[in-house]
């Protein structure tokens, strides 16, 4: 059966999104229940990849465990190992520092859209704002979405860096994650 919610924030407002549920027959709030029991949620998904060690150990460091752990819906940007480990030496273990908490928590939550945004929704959003889509994350800050010349989303950060998603659509039970080979920085 195929669900589709509207998107909660405004930015998102005006797209259907289209999640497969995989329950053929099932009520949405059969397929919703299932979904919640059947799948882990944001954090528990980064926990069990082996390549999220470092955005996890950065979660439970800026205390947003409960909130990515919660219901949600979060669309999450969730960056690699490798993509923390091209940041200059020692940011990392300068920022999980707790008198650097709120400059990483703006930075995780940089990371993040409420509401739940898969693939297909972000891709027609470029198409229909004419190959560049503005939008805003939980800190308040936007990030922009273009596809390149192989159909990959790409996301631009206000720093003016351009990262990949490297696989997307990763359905968990509190929203969705796409993987990027980058760390988006306010600038």
């Amino acid at each position: 059966m195929r669900k589709t919610s509207k998107i909660t924030t405004a930015v998102f407002a005006a797209i259907a999104v289209t999640t497969g549920l995989g329950l053929a027959g099932a009520t949405p709030a059969l397929a919703d229940h299932h979904k919640e029991t059947s799948q882990p949620n944001i954090v528990q998904a980064a926990m069990g990849t082996g390549v999220h060690n470092t955005l996890v150990t950065a979660v439970k460091a800026a205390d947003l465990v409960d909130t990515l752990s919660g219901p949600g819906p979060f669309t999450v940007f969730a960056p690699t190992d490798d993509a923390f480990g091209k940041l200059p030496a020692g940011t990392v273990q300068t920022l999980i520092e707790p008198e650097n908490k709120e400059t990483l928590t703006t930075i995780l939550t940089y990371h993040v859209v409420a509401g739940e945004v898969d693939a297909s929704a972000l891709t027609h959003a470029i198409r229909d704002a004419g190959g560049a889509y503005e939008f805003e994350t939980v800190a308040g800050l936007t990030l922009t979405a273009r596809q390149d010349g192989h159909g990959t989303i790409t996301i631009t950060d206000n720093a003016n860096r351009t990262v990949k998603v490297t696989q997307a659509d990763v359905d968990v039970s509190n929203g969705v994650i796409h993987v990027t080979d980058g760390v988006f920085l306010p600038g």
